[in-house]
């Protein structure tokens, strides 16, 4: 077996972080699903932003709506949806053969609404009944307005992909809501058999802001992405094997599977699949963008790393807050971060579109 099938026999997906239409059109997407490459996919407006700008891939579907005076939110919008419709289709045999444990294709709420929870769960409601696929999954992101809204999105029966994930005192917020959710849907006498969601807990950039506050010798570099990532999968093991889960699986919950996001190594001093590499164990989904699938599927190593040396995590955890730096604030400040750098590349997306003219 090649490390990508043996990742997959450990219990963990990989998801593709990245979409093109070129992709979908060339049968790449499709030969790479039918390689075991990948099991799912997920897009932000960085990605789209990336794909509308730098290829020629949407000048013919630009053109008529351009014509028709479309304004360039609505001109994201349909392109965004008809990306994110064939790749559904592409992945829908995937999806039936997993029991819908994987074949999902993600698409995000407009960055403008992080702190709008109202506005969030309308859009959320609006995109999952325009794209009319199964195994779409909405992505909410994980801030303090968010959370409401991942509550009521489950509760409606949207899969939910929450992002922006960065501390485990939100992510046990995370949890809650969906599980609060699912709970919402029983008492209303709904189904939650067919509702999905994975919760994705940021991994390398907080290693970038945490060594440079840590001098060159440390050896904590490196170390606490990981380590707070083993504490969150700590968390998701606690959680889910309590009562009140429990109580949700007699009538068909799913778990809500952690999923490890920002995934490339940004230090290049680093090993370039290290958070491939040490996040490894069931129940899990790793997203990667194309360079990091590459050279995980030339040398990565798979083996069951996510519950190894968890009283090391938390040494290396317990280390940095002796060393006088803040866990809490390092995780605050990326959220915050998070949430415009997605905005700014959802405005420079539509000023593409604008330029485009």
């Amino acid at each position: 077996m090649n490390p990508i099938q043996e990742l997959t026999a450990l219990g963990q997906s990989i998801w593709y972080d990245n979409i093109q239409r070129e992709l979908l059109e060339n049968g790449e997407l499709a030969a790479m699903i039918e390689r075991g490459d990948i099991r799912g996919v997920t897009s932000n407006p960085s990605i789209f932003q990336n794909a509308i700008a730098n290829s020629n891939d949407y000048d013919d579907a630009l053109k008529p709506l351009l014509a028709d005076g479309w304004d360039a939110e609505k001109i994201f919008w349909e392109l965004a949806v008809k990306d994110i419709q064939d790749a559904c289709d592409i992945f829908a045999p995937l999806y039936k053969e997993s029991e819908g444990s994987d074949g999902y294709v993600s698409l995000e709420v407009s960055p403008y609404l992080a702190n709008d929870s109202e506005g969030t769960i309308t859009q959320a409601k609006e995109l999952w009944t325009r794209v009319n696929k199964p195994n779409l999954m909405i992505k909410i992101p994980a801030t303090k307005a968010g959370l409401p809204a991942i509550r009521q999105a489950i509760a409606a029966g949207i899969n939910v992909n929450v992002t922006l994930i960065f501390s485990i005192a939100r992510y046990r917020e995370v949890m809650d809501a969906y599980l609060a959710g699912l709970e919402d849907r029983v008492l209303a006498k709904e189904s939650i058999a067919d509702v999905h969601s994975v919760a994705s807990f940021f991994i390398s950039r907080l290693d970038s802001i945490i060594d440079d506050q840590l001098p060159e010798n440390s050896p904590l570099r490196g170390k606490i992405a990981i380590a707070n990532a083993k504490l969150a999968y700590e968390a998701f093991g606690q959680v889910f094997s309590e009562a009140r889960f429990g109580k949700m699986q007699l009538v068909q919950a799913n778990y809500q599977r952690p999923l490890w996001a920002s995934t490339s190594t940004k230090n290049p001093a680093y090993p370039d699949t290290l958070y491939i590499d040490e996040l490894i164990g069931p129940a899990t989904v790793n997203t990667v963008p194309p360079k990091t699938l590459d050279a995980f599927k030339d040398h990565g190593m798979a083996a069951a790393t996510l519950k190894a040396d968890l009283d090391e995590a938390k040494k290396s955890v317990a280390d940095l807050a002796s060393a006088g730096i803040s866990l809490d604030d390092a995780t605050q400040h990326l959220e915050d971060a998070g949430v415009k750098s997605f905005a700014d590349a959802f405005t420079s997306l539509l000023q593409t579109i604008k330029d485009r003219k």
